[in-house]
């Protein structure tokens, strides 16, 4: 199973700082190739600054579904609300932090 780091609250890869009901992807940070709940929990436990991935790195495996965990492509996050093998909603309010993971 894919290692999740950051201050998680439960299986489903929520953590102190966002945890709704739809708060349930894991992001895997460029810089270090490690999967964070979000960038508060990375920055919280790494020393290195995060570097957001590349327009032309869409096609990289960098979403996981905290629910079924199944790994998504950057573009196949942006491109729905939901996992593409469960169902589950992912949260929307995400979209307002996509600047500090997506270039």
């Amino acid at each position: 199973m894919t290692e999740v780091y950051g201050s998680i609250i439960d299986e489903q890869t929520r953590c102190v700082h966002y945890h709704s009901d739809e708060d349930i992807i894991a992001i895997k940070f460029r810089c270090c190739g490690k999967y964070y709940p979000c960038y508060r929990c990375h920055e919280d436990q790494e020393d290195h600054s995060i570097i957001p991935w590349r327009t032309d790195e869409y096609d990289a495996y960098a979403i996981l579904c905290g629910v079924c965990r199944r790994a998504h492509t950057i573009s196949e996050y942006m491109d729905t609300d939901r996992c593409l093998k469960c169902n589950s909603k992912f949260n929307e309010g995400c979209k307002h932090h996509h600047h500090i993971y997506f270039g």
